[in-house]
């Protein structure tokens, strides 16, 4: 089974506190259950299989911007298997 790994982040940075779309992103991996979600102030990331990871980056990229991001940068590896 694929095991993929996503980081991504949200713009505008707003440094007093985190903007809505970054807690929208935030909010959509941390409920996902996916095997593991790092949060941080720069930069997330999650882990889990393809069909998972691939259904949270559609749904962290709808909300994210529908909660006003102007940018989202991600970056996905595959770090095991090359299957579903």
């Amino acid at each position: 089974m694929a095991r993929w790994r996503v980081e991504f982040t949200t713009e505008p940075f707003d440094l007093d506190r985190p903007p809505p779309h970054a807690v929208a992103a935030r909010r959509v991996v941390e409920g996902a259950g996916l095997d593991a979600v790092e949060v941080g102030p720069f930069g997330n990331t999650a882990e889990g299989g393809r069909e998972a990871v691939l259904a949270v980056v559609r749904r962290l990229l709808t909300e994210a911007v529908d909660a006003g991001a102007t940018r989202v940068s991600l970056q996905l590896n595959v770090i095991e298997g090359d299957g579903p």
